[in-house]
């Protein structure tokens, strides 16, 4: 893999994915994203459909029933999944990024073996309890604790805000938990809890603003017990762990927005053709059209980081600055664009059934989840020793 990329030279197996992928998300996905937003329900015919062409596999070896591609690949899978519905496009990147990969990047053979088939079949889902009440930008104030008794973790404590973590296919919650330390340096590790399990609630799913149709709760642990040898990587390198793995979501995160954004300008310019208005098409008049072209630089330029971000990372290279920079654009570009978006629509753009309202609420949250805008520029920033 050449450590650039365009879309100008995208290899053809990355183009034909894309297609594929484009096609189900027009045929299959579009015509229930507004009944499955509206009734907060979850897609479970969607995510089988997204199981059997095998998009929860894409980036993982063949040996544990991937695919045997590549992150990029799971990234164009998200562009184009996001520019019809982020919530559908968020479940397979959680499921991916939050739920597998750290079984890939961390796990023994034997974890492997246990858990990569399932999840990489789309067949299960996991999730990655990580964020606390408390704990939000600030992982390492995480209260949530492990204890060893016996040849057991004993878990108590609490998450907030987990994907995929209440499904009725979810059969994997990685946790982070203080296994140790002191308060002011916490020993923190990774411990994989399979679900359903005695103490372990999934809460109420939460009213959200947008990603109606994806999967959120709260989680509670109360004396949740997994045998010892479920501890994930290395005792106390739970934070550098999921560092690593936020790392990599965020350009995956980065392709889902940038998708978001292109949606939000293909629906702009269907309806900018077809829309009258004072005897011609509202795509005629300047304001319009300098709009559209605004929107169409941010999509392009957001694409660009998040390709550069994935070819180094392809490549071996650091990527971390990349994926801060992929994400930070990429995020502000959809929510830049959702706005625009529904104001060329107007009275239709507040309308739910439509896809840029849908956006429009949807994409507030990528300048929030898997790092927050402020964490990305902090990033970006101590690359100059600041």
């Amino acid at each position: 893999m050449t450590d650039y990329l365009s879309t100008g030279n995208l290899p053809d197996e990355y183009a034909q994915l894309a297609k594929t992928v484009r096609e189900f998300a027009q045929s299959v996905v579009a015509p229930v994203s507004a009944k499955h937003d509206a009734e907060h329900s979850f897609p479970y015919e969607v995510v089988a459909g997204m199981a059997d062409m095998g998009l929860f596999g894409l980036p993982f070896p063949e040996e544990y029933g991937g695919m045997g591609g590549d992150y990029f690949a799971l990234c164009l899978a998200l562009e184009e999944l996001g520019k019809v519905d982020q919530s559908v496009a968020i479940t397979l990147e959680a499921g991916v990024s939050l739920g597998a990969m750290p079984v890939y990047r961390f796990g023994n053979d034997a974890q492997k073996q246990e858990w990569l088939p399932l999840l990489t079949s789309g067949k299960a889902l996991g999730a990655f309890g990580l964020t606390e009440a408390g704990g939000g930008s600030d992982a390492g104030a995480t209260k949530t604790t492990a204890k060893l008794d016996g040849g057991e973790w004993v878990i108590n404590g609490s998450k907030q805000f987990i994907t995929n973590s209440g499904t009725d296919i979810t059969r994997l919650v990685t946790v982070t938990a203080v296994t140790a330390g002191s308060p002011d340096k916490p020993e923190i590790s990774t411990i994989l809890v399979p679900v359903p399990i005695a103490g372990f609630t999934a809460e109420p799913a939460y009213d959200k603003v947008g990603w109606n149709a994806s999967d959120t709760h709260p989680l509670s642990f109360d004396d949740v017990r997994v045998p010892a040898e479920n501890l994930l990587g290395e005792r106390g390198r739970g934070y550098a762990n999921f560092l690593r793995i936020l790392d990599e979501g965020r350009i995956a995160i980065a392709a889902l927005s940038v998708g978001a954004a292109q949606g939000c300008v293909d629906e702009s310019v269907k309806y900018a053709k077809e829309r009258q208005a004072f005897g011609q098409p509202i795509g005629k008049y300047q304001a319009i059209e300098f709009k559209l072209a605004r929107m169409e630089a941010r999509a392009q330029a957001a694409r660009a980081a998040y390709y550069d971000a994935a070819a180094l990372m392809l490549a071996g290279k650091p990527f971390k600055t990349q994926a801060a920079v992929a994400k930070l654009v990429s995020s502000e570009a959809a929510m830049d664009n959702a706005r625009d978006a529904t104001q060329i629509h107007g009275g239709y753009g507040f309308m739910n059934e439509y896809a840029v309202a849908r956006h429009y609420r949807d994409s507030k949250i990528l300048e929030i989840g898997e790092g927050t805008t402020e964490v990305q520029l902090m990033i970006i920033a101590r690359q100059w020793g600041l």
